[in-house]
Order: structure tokens, then C-alpha cells, then sequence
């Protein structure tokens, strides 16, 4: 998904980017005046939000990208949050962030628009009862595939990590620390969360001769590889599934039946944030039904507000079966929360994987 699309390795790397990136730049455009400064993942959001949110609450906003969730987190931990209002960044980074004292508690008086998430949306792991962050959409990771060109559908993670004959090099696997490993743990029944150094090394390990069968490492452009036939079968994000599915139909997504993770996107505002009024106003704005319908049919992913998915066209449903997920659907698979220290040697696996011959 563009939410979670990373290409660098993991939050203890970032701390060391957030370094060079205090060095390399001056710490962002902090501004005392009302006008919000939001950082979001590119294209992640309709591209006149920003024009309706000042339309309704009378606020300015203006729009910063970051490409993935490291690279924003280099860039609030180097700079103490300061220059940023508002940021986009998934649950386990949110969590970290908290940890840190980088992001704002919300207040929820501020926020009327709570009330819309469903029950479970407020209850999730990284932030039960929303203490410091809303959550934005949520998905899970799985398995994309053209199935007009696979002999037989794809079921487990064995399928992409063991594939047939007919699928090496047509196979492409999410780079991303945690969603790469996370394959890994997935197909031996560990935990995405996983924490014991051998059981790490022992995927990396599995992930390195995977890759031995691989076309590519492909965070962005796997679904085109989908609908071009380059490849037949990749690891996806379901919402970015969805626009392969958009430009043939034959693009089926499907959960793997050992399980996956659950993402969550979030949206928090930060500790250094001097315009915090503005910021809770957005995030309510966020929360409207109407608004968070209009995101959905946008980047095509799930959101966690109860009234804007009653509200979405049930054709898109059929269209993108996905999409249809319950809450309680997706909490049956296990959240991708923040592991700490051990972030680093999720680092070190992927380094490792990616230097295998």
C-alpha cells in the first residue's frame, strides 16, 4: 500500500537518516500561525482534501510527502517533531513515536467524530482507546495474483516463498522489513512480531533462498508487473492489489491460510505541534462519514469508520471483494506492532536476505 511502501530498512535505521538528514537540512517550516503542516504518504489521500478541509473549518493546511514510514520518522526524531503538525504513519511507528514523546494525547472533546470508528477501531493493540492517534485505513498483506494465468490459485505463503516451476521469476516480494519477514515468520506459524534472534535468522535464512526463485523486490510497481504478465504472482498490500484489479479484472487477492498481519494507518499530531487546535480540528474533519467515504473510494482501501463503509457503493465489493472485510474479519489476523530494539535485527535479516546469492 502507499501507507505502508517502504524502502528502507526499519525505525533503528531511521534514527540513524533522522541524523543525516539534521545535518543535510534545516528542520522543517515550523509555523506558530494556524496553518497546518501535514506530512503524508504521496497520493494517499484525495488531492483537494486539503482545499474542502479549509472550506469547512476555515483552516490552512499545506501538504509534505514522505515516501516511507523511515523516512519520516528520521526527520521527527532528528528535529523533536518540530515542522510538523500532523503526520500519516502506520500503527508500530505511531507506537514508537509515543514511546519517544514526539506525538500529542488527543483530546477527545475535540474530536466529536470518534464516535464513528467502529468499536474495534478504538480498541486496536498499538493505541487501545485512541490515546494518541486515529486510525486512517487498515488492510492486511497477502497474496496477488493473475488468475487467468496461474494453473492454480495461490493459498499459502508456501505458494510465494516455494513457488511451482511454472512461477520462478514470475514472483515478486515485498521489500519492507517487517512485511518481508513477516512472510517469513507467517509460513513457520511464528509471530509477525517476533522477537527471538535465532527464529529471525533462521527466516532470514528461508528469505534467502526464496529469493533464489524471485523476479524482483517490488514495493511500488508489482501490481503493473500483474497486468503487464511480467509477473504472476506478488506479495501485496491488498489495497494496491486493488489497482491491478482496476485495470484487469483478472487480478485476484487472497489471504494466506496460515494468516497474516494486520496494518493500520494512523494519523497523529505531534508533541512539538504549536497549532493543535487546527490539527484535532483535520483529524476530526478525517472522521467525518462523508469524508472518510470519499478517501476510501480514493486510494482504495478499507477505513475504519463505521458509518463511511456503510456508506461506500456495495458494487465496489464485487469489484474489489477485499474491500468487504468486517472488523472482525481482520482481527483475526495479528497486528504488526513495534518490537524495539529488535528492530535492528530485523534490519540485519533484511540486509542479510538482500545480500544473498
Amino acid at each position: 500500500m502507499i501507507g505502508t511502501a517502504s524502502t528502507f530498512s526499519g525505525f533503528a535505521g531511521a534514527l540513524a537518516l533522522g541524523t543525516m538528514l539534521a545535518l543535510a537540512a534545516p528542520g522543517g517550516t515550523a509555523r506558530a500561525d494556524g496553518k497546518l503542516v501535514i506530512s503524508n504518504w504521496d497520493a494517499y489521500m484525495p488531492k483537494d482534501l486539503l482545499d474542502r478541509f479549509k472550506a469547512a473549518t476555515g483552516y490552512e493546511a499545506e501538504l509534505t510527502v514522505h515516501a516511507t514510514n523511515e523516512e519520516i520518522m528520521g526527520k521527527v526524531v532528528a528535529g523533536g517533531g518540530k515542522g510538523y503538525d500532523v503526520l500519516f504513519v502506520s500503527g508500530q511507528f505511531a507506537q514508537a513515536l509515543d514511546k519517544l514523546g514526539l506525538v500529542a494525547k488527543l483530546d477527545h472533546d475535540k474530536i466529536p467524530n470518534l464516535k464513528n470508528l467502529y468499536p474495534e477501531a478504538s480498541q486496536l493493540k498499538h493505541d487501545p482507546g485512541n490515546t494518541f492517534s486515529i486510525p486512517y485505513s487498515w488492510g492486511t498483506t497477502g497474496l496477488c495474483y493473475r488468475s487467468d494465468l496461474v494453473k492454480a490459485a495461490p493459498t499459502g505463503w508456501d505458494d510465494l516463498l516455494k513457488p511451482a516451476p511454472e512461477l520462478v521469476k514470475k514472483v515478486t516480494m515485498l521489500a519492507t522489513d517487517r512485511w518481508l519477514l513477516g512472510a517469513g515468520f507467517k509460513e513457520q506459524g511464528l509471530s509477525v512480531n517476533e522477537t527471538d534472534p535465532a527464529k529471525i535468522k533462521a527466516t532470514a535464512a528461508l528469505l534467502g533462498e526464496t529469493k533464489k526463485s524471485l523476479l524482483a523486490y517490488d514495493d511500488t510497481t508489482f501490481y503493473s508487473k500483474l497486468v503487464s504478465g511480467e509477473a504472476l504472482l506478488v506479495h501485496a498490500w491488498d489495497g494496491w492489489c486493488n489497482y491491478g484489479t482496476a485495470e484487469n479484472a483478472a487480478i485476484k487477492y487472497v489471504v494466506p491460510k496460515e494468516g497474516t498481519d494486520l496494518w493500520v494507518d494512523t494519523i497523529v499530531i505531534t508533541a512539538a505541534s504549536q497549532n493543535k487546535a487546527a490539527a484535532h480540528a483535520f483529524l476530526d474533519f478525517i472522521l467525518q462519514p462523508d469524508v472518510a467515504k470519499w478517501v476510501s473510494e480514493t486510494v482504495m482501501y478499507k477505513t475504519p469508520n463505521k458509518a463511511g463503509m456503510e456508506s461506500l457503493d456495495k458494487a465496489l465489493f464485487e469489484k474489489y471483494p477485499n474491500l468487504a472485510m468486517t472488523p472482525a474479519e481482520l482481527l483475526k489476523q495479528e497486528q504488526l506492532l513495534d518490537v524495539g530494539k529488535t528492530q535492528k535485527d530485523y534490519a540485519r535479516a533484511v540486509t542479510e536476505i538482500m545480500a544473498a546469492k
